[in-house]
């Protein structure tokens, strides 16, 4: 089966809102976050690092990054990256270099700086959550720990979750290291930096929640029930274009007394979007019903984790007494 094409205009608007996502996440910074030497997680942090030590532009940094990690990526993952996320890491370095300057110094002063670092970590925060959602939902990502947590998960037993919030704090407690210096150009102490690394930790905890609402529970996964005269064509456009499994069900119209089969998808809340638009324009009449499972293990998704590190000293409850396997 050839590749869906989207049209002109669905293309359009999924780049319309993941430019809005990422206009979000850049002014969270150059209005928030910035202005108060506040850091933050993934390779916006390591640029804003290198932005109060040395004066270096935080786009610089954000693409030069996000290149290598890219690259490195191809190697180990494969062509997985899509124009979008290539699309989303040039657009984000750029912006980081041009609208914090063009920003007047009286509207950070009056929404940021007057309004304590608190309160910029929670809204920078937010709205760094907000924009990268925005971002995912379209099916764009904005690179960085992202991209590391992958390849890591690729040869370790180990949630991706787990791998970005580790490197995030390894990132915000290495500010404690290098220097780092005002607006104004004088050296900030070691105590406030102490205090700034708190307020890091903070920021990190409040995007990813704004994130996880926006998605609606990103982490969560959902089954799909697909009902259509065209389920082989939706069959073959998920397995094809989402990487994902689709189980055939045979079933009968009870009213109709006709034969049929139902396609049965797991996907992630991520990707339920993106399954939608393709299964309309395929087939717009096409009957969907949508919901959340607890909990969905094996290929492409959770690993079932073992309480011992010896699997032959697993028990099993057999006759109310427990034995060896």
């Amino acid at each position: 089966m050839a590749e869906i094409k989207l049209s002109p205009w669905a293309v359009f608007k999924e780049y319309l809102i993941i430019t809005i996502g990422l206009l979000t996440y850049v002014l969270g910074w150059a209005v928030f976050l910035i202005p108060n030497n506040l850091v933050g997680g993934g390779v916006s942090g390591i640029g804003a690092i290198l932005y109060y030590a040395t004066g270096f532009p935080m786009g610089y940094t954000y693409f030069a990054v996000n290149f290598i990690l890219l690259a490195i990526s191809l190697k180990v993952l494969g062509g997985g990256f899509g124009f979008k996320t290539v699309y989303a890491i040039i657009f984000a370095s750029v912006m980081l270099n041009i609208l914090p300057p063009l920003i007047p110094e009286s509207i950070t002063q009056e929404l940021a700086v007057s309004n304590g670092k608190l309160l910029c970590t929670i809204i920078g925060g937010a709205m760094n959550g907000l924009g990268i959602g925005l971002t995912m939902s379209q099916g764009g990502s904005t690179g960085g720990t992202d991209i590391i947590a992958l390849m890591v998960t690729k040869f370790r037993n180990v949630s991706p979750g787990k791998v970005i919030l580790l490197i995030d704090v390894i990132i915000i407690l290495s500010s404690m290291i290098f220097p780092s210096y005002d607006s104004a150009g004088e050296l900030i102490p070691i105590a406030e930096k102490l205090a700034t690394s708190v307020y890091g930790l903070i920021l990190i905890t409040v995007s990813g929640y704004a994130v996880d609402l926006y998605l609606s529970g990103s982490k969560q996964s959902v089954q799909v029930f697909i009902i259509s005269r065209k389920y082989e064509e939706i069959a073959d456009m998920i397995a094809k274009n989402m990487k994902r499994g689709v189980t055939l069900l045979s079933a009968k119209g009870w009213y109709t007394k006709n034969e049929s089969y139902v396609l049965m998808v797991m996907t992630r809340k991520t990707d339920l979007n993106i399954l939608l638009k393709y299964v309309k324009m395929i087939d717009p009449d096409a009957f969907l019903s949508v919901s959340t499972v607890m909990g969905v293990f094996g290929l492409g998704f959770d690993t079932i984790k073992l309480k011992t590190k010896n699997p032959d000293k697993i028990m099993e409850k057999t006759d109310g007494k427990l034995t060896k396997n």
